[in-house]
């Protein structure tokens, strides 16, 4: 479902070319009006606009020069790291698509992306080539490993010599706006992912709607603190790419909020996102050692925050504008924004919808619910997914009757303020982390001792909810504990979506159709009072 790459000499060459909305000429932009003002910052290392378009276009001719066409798909597992800005953008000049990939999948769970994506590329890093390694031996479809810092790696072809080679034969092509820039997976009902393809428009959309947002001003420097992997981080360079302000990248790991707060001070970082159980950490480092910051905008989403929380971050970060973000990835991701000033009123809300979204609340045969009542939240806009990657069903399910399915059951009050019910696909957030009921069931299936399986959530006071296993155990199984489960569940999921308690029943509680009713395995185990939360 890609455009097809146009000649340049048909588009009147570079005039046309560049004329284009993509972050690509935005960064081309400021290599040549700002070279040296820097546009990237990681750890002690910084790259200038110049240094950033410079080695984008040689990851582009590396590319090209080995085989690597319009419409390719190039895996990318990598940490935080500068080298993930370069090799999207070095992909996205030759029209070719990078594949995020979340670092926490099991292998299985990357050979699919691999399998279903196509893609015959990895690049990845020395931490990571385990992991690349197991992919690449149980799909046989990885042609080519590229690894940063790779060293004396075999077969691997070394990021920085990659970058090295002369650039001279590179043949950009044109790259119009509805070109496919980036395939996100993200899991499905059926637990199978589902690669969402957003475009350069996408994306543009993404950074207008974060402009708009924010209280941006010449100097800005934002800070990237999300995965790069997931949308809210890699959506995060759309507005840095547009505006030509500074981004500084922070490392994947354990989180530190004193760490966080001493890089805000030193980099005078003015605008920074993060989960609400890192804002809870850093709102107490902050109190307890206050820092001199410079932060005008402060962001929150993916989970629930809670109103303490709220309110340590109104009162320790005063100046700043508080703003909760809602959304998903099929939309770029940002759908709904909530001021801080509506906060602690609107405690729940997910706000309004931004400006560039066009949103309906509807029921089941597509009709407007009534004010206060509940509905499905249906969506169109520049931000919307071009589609599903080769799903034309899953593709026509969710954009039937016109319109984007967000599957999110909401509620507007009489301002026109939004709020989450209830979620129409099974999911459960767990520190920000989107679990899909149906995948891991799935993996709990497999398993020789579970007959049968479903997954809830339970409430947890630092993740928002984590997974809970109620499970009917298999004739031939006389027990079964956590620890049992444990090796089946690290070769086939991410450890993030492995259930933390597990309950053995004599059977599930089901309808007359079938149908499991979770509502009251919620009831029976979904309380923190039902078993042990790890």
């Amino acid at each position: 479902m890609t455009v097809a790459a146009e000649s340049t000499s048909n588009l009147h060459g570079e005039p046309m070319r560049s004329g284009r909305n993509t972050w690509n000429n935005q960064v081309r932009r400021h290599a040549l009006m700002a070279p040296d003002q820097i546009a990237v910052k990681y750890l002690d290392a910084a790259t200038t606009w110049r240094e950033l378009d410079d080695r984008s276009h040689r990851f582009a001719a590396a590319l090209q020069r080995r085989g690597v066409q319009f419409g390719d798909r190039i895996l990318i597992a990598l940490l935080n790291r500068t080298e993930y800005v370069e090799a999207v953008l070095g992909a996205n000049l030759i029209g070719a698509i990078p594949v995020p990939v979340n670092i926490r999948m099991s292998p299985a769970e990357v050979g699919y992306l691999v399998e279903d994506s196509g893609a015959k590329i990895i690049l990845t890093e020395k931490l990571l080539a385990p992991l690349a390694d197991a992919v690449r031996a149980s799909t046989g479809a990885i042609d080519t490993t590229i690894v940063v810092d790779a060293g004396d790696s075999g077969d691997d072809l070394d990021y920085e010599a990659l970058l090295a080679e002369d650039p001279a034969d590179l043949a950009e092509v044109d790259i119009p706006e509805d070109t496919v820039a980036l395939i996100m997976y993200t899991s499905g009902t059926t637990g199978k992912p589902k690669g969402a393809m957003l475009t350069h428009l996408n994306l543009q959309s993404q950074a207008m709607t974060t402009i708009n947002a924010s209280d941006g001003q010449p100097g800005d420097i934002a800070s990237v603190v999300p995965p790069i992997f997931h949308i809210a981080g890699i959506a995060a360079f759309a507005p840095v790419f547009y505006r030509g302000i500074q981004a500084v990248i922070h490392p994947l790991g354990a989180f530190d909020p004193d760490a966080m707060l001493d890089t805000l001070e030193r980099e005078g970082v003015t605008s920074v996102f993060m989960v609400p159980a890192q804002w809870q950490a850093v709102c107490a480092a902050q109190r307890a050692k206050p820092r001199d910051l410079k932060l005008r905008t402060i962001s929150w989403g993916a989970a629930p925050a809670p109103d303490t929380v709220l309110r340590a971050m109104n009162e320790l970060f005063p100046d700043a504008l508080n703003m909760t973000a809602f959304g998903q990835t099929e939309m770029s991701p940002v759908t709904t924004l909530l001021e801080g000033q509506d906060a602690i009123r609107k405690i729940g809300s997910i706000g309004k919808v931004v400006p560039a979204v066009t949103a309906r609340i509807v029921d089941p045969l597509m009709d407007d619910v009534k004010p206060g009542e509940v509905g499905e939240i249906v969506y169109r806009g520049p931000n919307l997914m071009k589609g599903y990657w080769q799903n034309p069903q899953a593709t026509a399910e969710a954009f039937r009757g016109g319109w984007f399915h967000s599957g999110d059951l909401v509620r507007q009050d009489d301002e026109g303020f939004l709020y989450v019910v209830d979620r129409a696909k099974d999911m459960i957030i767990s520190g920000g982390e989107n679990i899909y009921c149906a995948e891991v069931e799935n993996v709990l299936y497999s398993h020789p001792a579970i007959a049968e399986a479903a997954i809830i959530g339970r409430a947890h006071p630092k993740w928002g909810e984590v997974p809970v296993a109620v499970v009917v155990l298999a004739d031939s199984a006389d027990s079964l504990t956590l620890d049992e489960l444990g090796p089946h569940l690290n070769e086939n999921l991410a450890r993030f979506k492995h259930p933390k308690d597990l309950v053995v029943v004599d059977e599930l509680p089901r309808n007359p159709g079938g149908k499991v009713v979770k509502h009251k395995l919620r009831a029976a185990y979904g309380s923190k009072d039902a078993g042990l939360i790890h």
